[in-house]
């Protein structure tokens, strides 16, 4: 069959309007214009909200305190006074060394002291009251009086020091000696670690140096406790910088009720660098990057009752956990396309299908 020009073009024009979209309900082609697809969107409504920056890292946990406890008397253990893993109190015995020689000695000299004050006694009576004796005399019984209650003070401090005794509050965590065991003065015979509260410590990378500083809010998640966040603030701020790693050390307390948190356990660390009150903050997807900076979409009226993407130039600001706050270029009650932000362009129609709020972080259909 044989179609001239015109029967031609009469037939590409109706396939052409049979891909198209159809014109609106009681709308001629005149008053809708040329065809347009229609785009469907998601979008998330622009609210002010409270963000909050923070520079992550990873710490480790120490003891509060941590301290090798050592003999102050040589001898042979003679008793355990605590076990292993029970909790002591400061002052608490932990060790007993044999102490009868010292006892003897003790024994030794408070007699020695108290024939000495009892002579001292005398003569002082004697001199002061009866003019009795010389002064050299009367000086040296003083002396031998004051010199034997010394002897007999330091032979008391020793005895006691025959029972090794916890220097702080905590866990008795190892014994190193066994009964039979010969010490002597600065041999490590126990270990004792105060775990409430605990510390923990981390690295910071330089570039950070001006942001933490003592008293920073922190937080602390451990991925092996069920209880996953912690709060602290930071007590301490390195001085210098690690020239290895680059890095300068913060350290934060934390109370640790059950003593759940063990020394040497891995910490992830969030530490508060700044915090904005009024942030107008959308997800970093939403963000597209030209040759000029950012842009984002967001869907407006197109003044012939339906909805259309039009294009914003944004400067952005802090970013956390996939969410950038936008500094110029949006206000508050734009409507923010948030999934399908790829596939429009400046002026297309678009459908939104889903709208998230973004004063709460949820959505809503």
């Amino acid at each position: 069959m044989v179609i001239d020009r015109k029967g031609l073009a009469l037939v590409m024009a109706l396939a052409l309007a049979g891909c198209s979209e159809p014109a609106a309900e009681g709308s001629s082609p005149d008053e809708t214009g040329p065809l347009q697809r229609v785009i469907n969107v998601e979008v998330q409504d622009l609210a002010a909200v409270r963000f909050e920056e923070r520079v992550q890292l990873s710490g480790t946990v120490q003891a509060n305190r941590d301290v090798t406890v050592s003999a102050e008397e040589s001898g042979v253990i003679r008793e355990i006074l605590t076990r292993e893993g029970s909790a002591v109190a400061a002052g608490q015995g932990l060790l007993r060394i044999d102490d009868s020689i010292l006892q003897s000695q003790v024994r030794e000299a408070e007699a020695r002291a108290a024939f000495a004050q009892e002579t001292w006694g005398r003569r002082q009576r004697l001199f002061e009251e009866d003019g009795v004796g010389s002064e050299l005399t009367y000086l040296e019984a003083r002396y031998q009086a004051e010199q034997a209650a010394a002897v007999l003070a330091t032979l008391n401090e020793r005895l006691a020091r025959a029972v090794v005794r916890s220097p702080i509050d905590g866990i008795l965590e190892t014994r190193q000696v066994e009964v039979g065991t010969m010490v002597s003065p600065g041999t490590p015979v126990a270990r004792v670690v105060q775990i409430d509260p605990v510390k923990v410590t981390g690295g910071v990378p330089e570039r950070y140096a001006a942001d933490v500083r003592i008293g920073a809010e922190a937080r602390v998640r451990f991925d092996v406790l069920p209880r996953n966040e912690y709060s602290g603030r930071i007590s301490y701020v390195g001085a210098t910088v690690n020239p290895r790693n680059r890095t300068f050390v913060a350290e934060l307390v934390l109370s640790n009720p059950g003593l759940v948190i063990k020394p040497e356990m891995v910490a992830n660390i969030q530490i508060l660098r700044r915090e904005v009150a009024d942030a107008l903050v959308i997800p970093q997807e939403a963000v597209i990057r030209v040759e000029e900076g950012y842009v984002a979409f967001v869907v407006i009226d197109d003044g012939m009752g339906g909805e259309a993407a039009e294009l914003r130039t944004v400067t952005l600001g802090p970013a956390q956990a996939n969410r950038v706050v936008i500094e110029e270029g949006l206000v508050a009650g734009d409507r923010v396309i948030v999934l399908g932000q790829n596939l429009v362009a400046n002026g297309d129609r678009v459908r939104v299908v889903r709208t998230r709020d973004g004063s709460q972080g949820a959505e809503a259909s």
